[in-house]
């Protein structure tokens, strides 16, 4: 998370999850960031990350500016090398 901060960045996690199941995976992991839940799946569904037939989203992580643009965008079946965000986050930070 280091990397992050010093990057000006906000890191959130969004899953389809209960907020209960978020808290408890929070406390496991001693989460950094806030871990939001999208049981209805709206935000899913808005970012076009939710399978429609089976209501499972795909690992994605979104790198967005300040200005609400959508600047890199990781997709994968595993856990998520954070190295592209950071390199996307670097690069803003520079601009």
């Amino acid at each position: 998370m280091g990397k992050f901060n010093e990057n000006n960045t906000q890191v959130l996690a969004i899953s389809t999850d209960f907020i209960a199941t978020l808290n408890h995976w929070s406390k496991e992991l001693n989460a950094e960031y806030p871990m939001l839940s999208d049981y209805k799946r709206v935000v899913s569904k808005q970012y076009g990350v939710l399978n429609e037939q089976s209501q499972l989203i795909s690992r994605t992580t979104f790198v967005i500016d300040m200005d609400g643009k959508i600047v890199n965008i990781t997709e994968s079946r595993d856990a998520i090398d954070p190295t592209g965000a950071l390199t996307a986050c670097s690069r803003l930070k520079k601009h």
